[in-house]
């Protein structure tokens, strides 16, 4: 894909940028944001690691929309040109500041025992990647407008990515997360897609370039040994796009990635875990609603190129959904490729078809069954359900937990990833609600559920028909001193179409719990959950021997309201004796 600086106006003239245009010029009128110090520290003093990591993606966001706004209008100097100033100012902004680092990585800074970064020793994360692929693609598209209006800034933009960036990624080569020890996980491929910008665009000796490509090329094969076959991603939807993702364009920047099978699975991930709208199955680290925010052309241009129908109409619904063809918050490279890709904007100027939602998908490795009412819709019952272990990469307490959807909208619900602290990977992680065993939909049988890779599900069992799908595992593996616990949940697809979720077990009392997204009822024997004003969800259980509890959850988290509003609920079942059996079914 040919993506041209500035001066190609027969390119970027073609572009609709009105929008990204008027957006940017907003945003010069307001004041940009101040990386503070103090800010910084907050991580090492009370654990509150967003004050300062807002403040920084803001500046990133910003300089970002007054690029892309400074290449679609082709500000020239010397007229006026204030959309390429604010870009020049935010990028010196950006390259005075002590660390691209974000606090909770800063593993120099904690070892010495202190709470301000040190320019001379820099430790590179995903922070300072994020500011090394901004600059590159700064540099490549406004250069030679950069050489006229300030120049020496371009030096200094070369100086700053070498010193924080390319330097410390050549000299130590043994960083924690280029998974020498077989555990590779997102920051690879985040922080190599980053590195090779910066390589490919800001480095002149083609020696050096080629070296420093040759580490990425040998670093991002850590990365891709630990793909599994069915293309399942252990941290989930929200982290495929950082992950699997930047893998992708990393592989686009560096040309023709050879035969690498794996590929063809690996962009199936994210239509498989659809559920509907911008609902998604939130497996670890996610919220419930995917951001709109994201590099669907990206997606797009791989099932073009590996020829799947159903990759591609899925990437142009949810990007016609979002309202735009591209999004700068997503990253300035990212975007300028996307309104350079002319198949890209012919592709949005159609309605397609919705094809990928098929009967059922299971992904052995990361052990994730969703099974849909009717293939080709969202439309009915859709159940998803985990087995897994409790070891897995943005791991919350969740083995054996299941998600219905009514009509492409949770009910049964995952509340997903609250917001980030300085304890969000520490030792305390668990100590966060929306992780613990708790609150999610999962037996109780006198004990919780327990971190790390040993505690986990077995002899998992999947059964698929056309007329049910059911995953059947022992899950007493997850909690402490529980010999046997085979849970069962099974898609009835027989009118009525049904969820029966069964506990076969020996351990009474036994508590089962269910977080429910919207407004709950609770009656004999049976609850009903509401969302809008209508009734959507019906369940049941024997009233004989258990009785019921309902809690409402009142939501504070900025980013748990964002996908369930201002609480949630949960229903819990204690089953006193007898048969540990849920039914659940559309009200119709």
């Amino acid at each position: 894909m040919r993506l041209p600086d500035v001066r190609d106006r027969t390119l970027w003239d073609a572009v609709e940028g009105a929008a990204i245009i008027a957006e940017a010029e907003a945003v010069l009128a307001r004041p940009a944001p101040v990386l503070t110090a103090t800010a910084w520290a907050r991580t090492f003093r009370d654990g509150v690691r967003t004050e300062y990591e807002d403040a920084a993606r803001e500046l990133r966001e910003r300089v970002t929309l007054l690029v892309l706004g400074a290449v679609l209008t082709g500000e020239v100097p010397p007229g006026p040109v204030p959309l390429l100033d604010g870009a020049i100012d935010g990028l010196v902004a950006l390259a005075e500041a002590t660390t691209w680092c974000w606090a909770p990585h800063d593993r120099h800074a904690a070892g010495r025992g202190e709470v301000l970064a040190d320019p001379d020793d820099p430790f590179l994360d995903l922070g300072a990647a994020e500011v090394a692929s901004l600059f590159a693609w700064a540099d490549h598209v406004l250069g030679p407008h950069f050489d006229i209006r300030a120049p020496g800034l371009r030096r200094r933009l070369r100086r700053e990515v070498e010193v924080r960036v390319l330097t410390p990624f050549e000299r130590v080569r043994d960083w924690h997360w280029l998974g020498l020890d077989g555990d590779a996980h997102n920051w690879n491929p985040w922080i190599h897609s980053g590195v090779l910008a910066a390589a490919l665009l800001l480095v002149a000796d083609e020696e050096r370039r080629g070296r420093l490509v040759r580490l990425v090329v040998e670093g991002l094969e850590h990365y891709v040994a630990i793909l599994p076959g069915d293309g399942g991603i252990d941290e989930g939807v929200a982290y495929w796009w950082h992950g699997a993702c930047r893998l992708l364009e990393c592989l686009d920047l560096l040309g023709d990635p050879g035969e690498l099978p794996v590929l063809r699975e690996l962009i199936r991930f994210p239509h498989r875990m659809h559920l509907g709208g911008d609902a998604y199955v939130n497996a670890g680290d996610a919220p419930a609603r995917l951001s709109p925010a994201q590099p669907w052309h990206v997606l797009h241009r791989w099932g073009e190129r590996l020829g799947d129908d159903d990759v591609r109409a899925h990437a142009v619904s949810r990007a016609r959904a979002s309202g735009r063809p591209v999004w700068p918050s997503a990253g300035l490279g990212r975007a300028l490729s996307g309104l350079a890709d002319d198949d890209w904007r012919k592709a949005l100027a159609t309605e397609p078809e919705e094809t990928w939602p098929a009967r059922e998908e299971w992904l052995p490795r990361v052990q994730v069954l969703v099974a849909r009412e009717r293939a080709g819709t969202a439309r009915g019952l859709t159940v998803a359900v985990k087995a897994g272990h409790n070891g897995e990469r943005h791991n919350h307490l969740d083995v054996g937990s299941y998600w219905v959807a009514v009509d492409g909208v949770p009910v049964v619900a995952d509340a997903g990833q609250p917001t980030y602290t300085a304890a969000s990977f520490g030792l305390d992680r668990y100590r966060a609600w929306p992780l613990r065993s708790e609150w999610h939909n999962v037996p109780e049988p006198g004990v919780t559920q327990e971190p790390g890779e040993a505690f986990g599900a077995r002899d998992v069992r999947v059964e698929l028909t056309a007329s049910a799908a059911t995953l059947r595992a022992d899950l007493a593996g997850a909690y402490p001193g529980v010999p046997r616990w085979i849970r069962s949940v099974r898609l009835v697809r027989d009118p009525p179409a049904h969820v029966l979720v069964t506990d076969d077990d020996s351990v009474r009392p036994v508590r089962l719990r269910h977080v429910l997204a919207g407004d709950v009822e609770l009656g004999d024997g049976e609850a009903f959950v509401s969302q809008a004003g209508h009734r959507v969800l019906r369940l049941s259980w024997d009233p004989r021997h258990t009785t019921a509890d309902l809690e409402r959850r009142p939501l504070d988290d900025h980013l748990l309201r964002a996908s369930w509003g201002g609480h949630l609920s949960r229903l819990t079942l204690l089953v006193r004796e007898g048969p540990a059996r849920v039914r659940l079914e559309q009200v119709r």
